[in-house]
């Protein structure tokens, strides 16, 4: 219950986040990212305190993270919205779940801001949106089979478009709160909310929708061709983590489970 809770608090406080600027424009910037960052530790903090979380998956978390830190480095800036970084993310949730998964974009996204120097006052937006993402591949885990099939790699791709969109939108709310001057595309304080969305949706066209596009094609081309055996892969990692060790064969005389992300 302490866990469901926590992860609840955090996803309020990252919908908090991106509502700041409406409301706060002029809010500290060390302010954003420690709560951000802090938000992230905590939740580190609460799935190894209820053993979701062990050495073994915490190990992986550092070397899934690790290796896609150093695929975005080679496209740091991608082409047009397209970044690899999101391949494994996606697969990462869809095995794991959605708790693993947002620990997944979420890390992926801090370490990469280290390894390519993209330290900024967006990446506390980018460590939520991107968490995100794995967390929405993991509500569709438990329909996964045991290996693979094409329906696994369409149901990640179709997964992977909505993402690849919900990732650049997401990013757009914080973005656009700084084109206060630009008529008929900016936000105002105190403007009505039809005149917002309106604002909002002509913003997002005429600057992001193509770029966004891009990434939402290259998630799901992604997905089509390496989802497989980054898929078999993973799904072999979570087996071989989830066994349990008969320890009656030791002559112990009592099983013992090691730990595993868990689903969801």
């Amino acid at each position: 219950m302490s866990s469901i809770l926590g992860w609840l608090v955090a996803t309020g406080i990252g919908c908090a986040l991106f509502a700041w600027p409406f409301f706060a424009p002029g809010a500290s910037v060390a302010a954003i990212a420690a709560l951000a960052f802090g938000t992230f530790s905590a939740l580190v903090l609460i799935e190894m305190g209820s053993r979701s979380l062990d050495v073994r998956s915490f190990a992986l978390l550092a070397a899934l993270s690790s290796i896609d830190a150093a695929a975005r480095a080679l496209l740091v800036t991608g082409i047009g919205g397209f970044s690899p970084i999101f391949l494994l993310i996606l697969c990462a949730g869809y095995i794991f779940g959605a708790k693993y998964g947002f620990l997944v974009g979420a890390s992926s996204l801090l370490v990469s801001a280290v390894v390519t120097g993209g330290i900024g006052p967006w990446l506390p937006y980018q460590l939520f949106a991107a968490g995100w993402v794995g967390a929405f591949a993991g509500l569709f885990a438990d329909h996964r089979g045991h290996r693979p099939s094409w329906r696994d790699i369409a149901i990640l791709a179709v997964i992977g478009v909505i993402a690849g969109y919900g990732f650049g939108i997401a990013m757009d709310i914080w973005d656009w709160t700084y084109y206060q001057s630009a008529p008929g595309l900016g936000f105002h304080a105190g403007m009505r909310l039809s005149l917002a969305l309106s604002h909002f949706a002509r913003f997002y066209v005429t600057t992001s929708f193509a770029w966004d596009s891009l990434r939402a094609g290259g998630n799901a081309l992604m997905v089509i061709v390496l989802g497989a055996p980054v898929l078999i892969v993973l799904g072999r990692l979570k087996a071989q983590m989830s066994a349990r060790i008969d320890r009656t064969s030791l002559g112990t005389g009592s099983p013992a489970q090691g730990g595993m992300p868990s689903q969801g």
